[in-house]
């Protein structure tokens, strides 16, 4: 049944006690439609954020007849339509399936994994883990388990680069030279063979929901288990037959967007302002493309492009080149398209001044959608006055006191 379904809010913990969600999650995907100001949205898991292109181009074609004519790219590197009749799902449950992105209905809202873009295109990196990520996809898909993982739990596979292992993953694999792999459990870390990435990374996954059923507390993600009923790792993966060892937590990595350009010599990277995609974006991004990559940089690697591709995306919008203000600049949807935004958040931030550091604006306090990593923070107070870095700036003087804040020394 596709339906409209309101956020769950969590009852607030007290003092010292563990989280507790006495309703199930009810994140948005591309089965179950989100009722926003704006229309419907739809929330597609999108692997790795891998996209041939003629997905690209039904995606085109689905924000034009069904949306608003664009398509959001969200800080996990997937995909948002926006601006959907709510009686639509099902002619878009259609399109999508005939283009190979629902390969598994029970498990849409469970495919969150995000990978080293530019893996296996640089030379870079220790693993190609967009091969883990393609793996690790039909491995959650096949596991019947696996559906009742959150739709918020996360996956991050990096090749061994940093770019990827600081954003917040509930399992996190990172590659490390001599085919080995280092699994990453909030405060713990196991080396594993490279071979077994994945299988360990399944593993957790379901050590995850053996403990949160024990809890009881409805817990989405591993941090918001009591500590009385944390999830038996090792012992989960000795169950899998996968041998593993303890070893120091790495360092964690600051993540900053990598400049876009080109990437090696068959590939470049390009950003979506403020995250935001038309459907003629979508379709010059396809154009040529062995494959892309969305980004959780809310940008686009193009497989199978070269620099003299850059001025054709230019002209589409896109940001091509590291100098552009644009770099490094996100928002929340912001007013009017959410009810519970104070501003036009993205109107302000498309006069943003450009900065080494980056900056995100958001509507609330909720702050939905920041980048991980060092950034200034803007959040709306109401329409005239901001919260920059956790002082009030009115809003007439907050491109002045984003431009200073954007070149202050960064901080993990």
């Amino acid at each position: 049944m596709l339906a409209a379904m309101p956020p769950t809010p969590p009852t607030p913990p007290e003092a010292g006690e563990a989280l507790i969600r006495d309703r199930g999650d009810a994140c948005p995907g591309a089965l179950r439609l989100h009722a926003a100001a704006d229309g419907h949205l739809a929330r597609l898991r999108l692997p790795a954020g891998r996209l041939t292109p003629r997905q690209l181009d039904v995606l085109a074609g689905a924000a034009e007849a069904l949306g608003d004519g664009s398509l959001s790219v969200t800080s996990r590197g997937n995909a948002e339509l926006r601006g959907l009749d709510g009686g639509c799902g099902a002619r878009l449950a259609g399109l999508l399936a005939d283009a190979g992105l629902l390969p598994s209905p029970t498990h849409e809202r469970v495919r969150n994994i995000v990978a080293s873009p530019a893996a296996g295109l640089d030379g870079l990196g220790h693993a190609d883990v967009q091969l883990w990520a393609r793996a690790l996809d039909a491995a959650l898909c096949a596991e019947p388990r696996a559906a009742a993982l959150s739709g918020r739990f996360l996956h991050v596979l990096d090749d061994g680069r940093g770019d990827v292992a600081g954003l917040g993953g509930d399992v996190t694999l990172i590659a490390a030279p001599g085919g080995a792999a280092t699994l990453v459990l909030g405060p713990r870390a196991l080396t594993v063979a490279a071979a077994d990435a994945v299988p360990a990374a399944l593993a957790c996954a379901l050590a995850f929901l053996d403990a949160a059923e024990a809890a009881g507390t409805g817990a989405w993600r591993p941090r918001e288990l009591p500590a009385a009923h944390l999830p038996e790792w090792g012992a989960a993966l000795a169950r899998a037959g996968i041998a593993a060892e303890p070893v120091p937590l790495p360092s964690r990595p600051v993540v900053l967007p990598p400049a876009p350009g080109p990437l090696g010599e068959r590939a470049v990277h390009v950003l979506a302002p403020l995250g935001r995609l038309t459907a003629a974006a979508l379709r010059a991004l396809g154009a040529g493309a062995d494959e892309v990559r969305l980004t959780p940089w809310r940008g686009a690697v193009v497989v199978g492009a070269t620099r003299d591709r850059l001025p054709a995306l230019a002209a589409h919008g896109l940001v091509t080149a590291p100098g552009d203000p644009r770099t490094g600049v996100t928002a929340c949807t912001g007013a009017p398209g959410c009810a519970k935004s104070l501003a036009d958040v993205r109107a302000d931030a498309a006069r943003a001044p450009g900065g080494p550091l980056p900056v995100h604006y958001s509507g609330c306090a909720r702050r939905c959608g920041h980048p991980h990593g060092p950034r200034t923070e803007v959040t709306a107070l109401g329409p005239d006055t901001y919260l920059l870095d956790g002082a009030p700036v009115p809003r007439a003087a907050l491109a002045e006191a984003v431009a200073a804040a954007r070149t202050s020394p960064m901080e993990s």
